[in-house]
This record gives structure tokens, sequence and C-alpha cells, in this order.
């Protein structure tokens, strides 16, 4: 079998061309993964979750306005995205992909949803171009199924996971790691259980010698049962909402750092896209392919060594 892969066609929904937020990266990036012969029989395809399922981690009322589109404007421009059904429908499935993603990582040792990152939505609002947090809720969906009994989130968006970090703030099973570029969005910051925010402008070998340290020591003191992994790659130094400086390869090597630590630990990984933003929208979904294109490989190693 392939890298498990998680993906729904809703993804990609009707959606303005010229909006920061590029929508088409979703189908952009499952096209160019099938190009490259990494998509044939190993896709899954997650359902929609209910409001009830998404109350673990939401407002129930919150949810009710946003799928009902009765959220007032101030709430919306916080969001920054326009209401659609098309919106709804996937801001509905994504979530469910990534506690998928989670389910075939504890199965397979790793897998990667080919969406997900929405680290900015709270409890009770959106924020950021997220609606529903898909990390908040797989971690404390395999929480309540007794799937595991510890999670490390571990999230390498250039901006901090705020919405995350408050929603499992009391949450002592779940450990949430943020390392994000300190002077960016969000201005005004939540307190995860481990924050590192980067100077601006900071290169590969400084930033991959912080993710290093970081993952290798919160592995060891929180001996996690899963890993969710947020691979944004918007640390892309040419990224138009980055602000630090870290090249093509140097994102390659964190990735395969990251998982490479997992695995060697014995530790199942999920993986999500994460945030990225680039006027070159095929450009976008290539960069995103580097974390599956990383896993991808790894668990073909992996299978090999298993054969042997």
């Amino acid at each position: 079998m392939l890298l498990p892969l998680v993906y729904h066609e809703n993804y990609s929904c009707p959606f303005p061309e010229n909006h920061r937020f590029v929508m088409s990266k979703f189908v952009r990036l499952h096209d160019y993964l099938k190009a490259k012969g990494m998509i044939k029989a190993n896709v899954f395809r997650p359902k929609p979750a209910t409001i009830e399922d998404l109350s673990i981690a939401h407002s129930n009322d919150y949810l009710a306005q946003m799928v009902r589109n009765q959220l007032d404007e101030k709430t919306w421009r916080r969001v920054g995205l326009p209401w659609s059904q098309g919106l709804i429908d996937r801001t509905l499935t994504a979530p469910n992909g990534t506690l998928l993603a989670a389910k075939l990582a504890l199965k397979y040792g790793i897998a990667s949803h080919l969406a997900g990152g929405t680290h900015h939505a709270h409890y009770d609002f959106g924020s950021g171009f997220c609606m529903v947090n898909d990390l908040a809720y797989t971690a404390l969906s395999l929480l309540n199924e007794k799937q595991v009994e510890r999670v490390l989130i571990f999230d390498l968006d250039v901006h901090q996971g705020d919405g995350t970090a408050a929603i499992l703030a009391n949450e002592k099973r779940a450990f949430t790691c943020s390392i994000h570029c300190q002077k960016n969005f969000p201005f005004r910051k939540s307190q995860s259980d481990l924050d590192i925010g980067l100077v601006n402008e900071l290169g590969d070998d400084d930033y991959l010698s912080v993710v290093e340290q970081a993952l290798t020591k919160l592995i060891a003191e929180q001996q996690p049962d899963i890993v969710l992994y947020d691979a944004g790659v918007d640390v892309w130094q040419e990224d138009v909402l980055g602000r630090l400086s870290i090249s093509w390869q140097g994102m390659k090597r964190r990735d395969h750092l990251v998982l490479t630590t997992c695995l060697a630990n014995k530790i199942p990984v999920a993986t999500v896209i994460g945030g990225g933003y680039d006027k070159d929208h095929q450009r976008l979904a290539q960069r995103h392919a580097i974390v599956v294109e990383t896993a991808f490989s790894l668990y073909q190693e992996q299978q090999l060594s298993l054969n042997c």
C-alpha cells in the first residue's frame, strides 16, 4: 500500500480567484501528487462532521450561526472569507479529514491530509481564514474516543496557533507547541504549552536547530501517542505573509527532520498542510506537496524494511 492520503473533492469550492486565500490549492495539490504517481487506491474520503460532532471543540451557537450565515458582518470580517454553501460544506468536511488522517496514522504509522491546519479558529469565533479548528477537534476526539492518552500538536506554521492553544488550554492530555514568527499575525497571541517566537528573517540553520531541539525535548518529556504536525509553508522566504527566510530546501529538511524523528521514536504522525500564500497558485500547491512527498518516501522505505 502507498502512503495513506486523505482528501475530498469539496475542499476547493468555488471561490474568488484573486482572494489572498488560495482555495484552489487543495485540488492543485491533489492533481500534482496524482501526476507524480503518488495517488492510486490510497486516498481516503472523509465524511462531513455534524454540529454535534464539532461541538467537542466549539460553541453550538457559533457553529449553528456559521452554517446558517447568521454571523454578523464584524465576525465575518475577522474570518476573512466570503460565506457560501460551498465554503460551509468544505468547512464541515475538512476537520473530519484531519481526524481520519490521525486514525490512519495510528494504524499505519504515518498519514497525510491534503488540507487542515486551521489553527486560528477559536471556541466561539473564527479568525484568519479559519472557521473550525481541525487540530483541536482531532485531539479532543481521539482523547474522547480513548484512541490515545497523549497528543502532541507540533505547529510549524509561520503564524502562532492561537485558536488551538486557547481551545486546549485546560486539556492536560494535549500538548500544544507553536514555533512561529513572533512579530506576525495574530498580534494578540494565546498561550500554548510551549511557544517559541522567532525573529524576522531567521534562516534555515538557526530555524532547524530550534525545531530539532524542541521536538526532541517534547517527545522525551511528553511521550505522546501521536503527533499532529502542522507543516505550514508560509515560513518560505518569499511567502507574502511570512517574514522568515526559510529556503525551499530548508522546508524539505524541516519536514524530513520532523517525520524521521517521530518515526524513529515509533510515534505515529499525521500531517496537515497549514498556511501558505502565493500569487502563483501552482507553485503554492507544490510547496504544500513537500511534506506529502517526504512522508510518501519515508513510508515506502518503512514498507520495504518491513518486507525484508
